[in-house]
């Protein structure tokens, strides 16, 4: 039997969080966006602080290795989808579809390359975090959008993640490539 631990109980909440973010983005009130956006922040503290606590305690398991990174592109796609409905137009659903592939693009190479024996070399790069910080910034502001300011600086950080999106995933990519042809 498996036992469970705080950073994978804490990884469970995350993925038990989205319902509930779904369910406030359409509550009909307008504090609804305050609620969704305070919910989007306490999922990426979690996801943060699972992964930290899980090192510092030496509690990693192969569940929460799995699950962590699914909780994750989970909430992310979920809030990517939901920021495309509400602002219904083509230059945020382009870069938001763009995430997406991305992140299925990603996760497609980590199978094959783990199945080939060489997960390792598609480890999470810095550019990779610096990508996930500034998508975490944009979706917070678009989620938010308390006034016009904040959808700018939200739009403007989430072009700037969707370039960060390409650059890491070529990155990725470049690197199975070269690692691929080496075998």
């Amino acid at each position: 039997m498996m036992r469970l631990n705080i950073p994978t109980l804490l990884t469970l909440f995350r993925m038990i969080l989205t319902p509930l973010f779904v369910l406030a983005f359409y509550l009909p009130f307008n504090w609804t966006p305050l609620v969704c956006a305070i919910i989007f922040v306490f999922a990426a503290v979690t996801d943060w602080f699972d992964g930290f606590l899980a090192r510092r305690w030496k509690q990693t398991t192969r569940f929460g290795a799995f699950l962590d990174p699914v909780a994750d592109k989970v909430i992310v796609s979920t809030a990517l989808l939901l920021v495309s409905e509400h602002y219904h137009t083509w230059w945020i659903t382009l870069p938001a579809a763009t995430m997406i592939a991305r992140e299925i693009i990603i996760s497609a190479l980590r199978e094959w390359m783990a199945e080939l024996g060489k997960r390792s070399n598609v480890a999470v790069s810095r550019i990779g975090k610096v990508k996930t910080s500034t998508q975490m910034l944009s979706l917070v502001a678009l989620i938010w959008r308390p006034d016009e300011y904040v959808i700018i600086a939200g739009v403007i950080t989430f072009y700037i993640s969707a370039i960060l999106t390409f650059c890491s995933m070529f990155q990725y990519l470049n690197a199975a490539r070269k690692d691929l042809l080496r075998s």
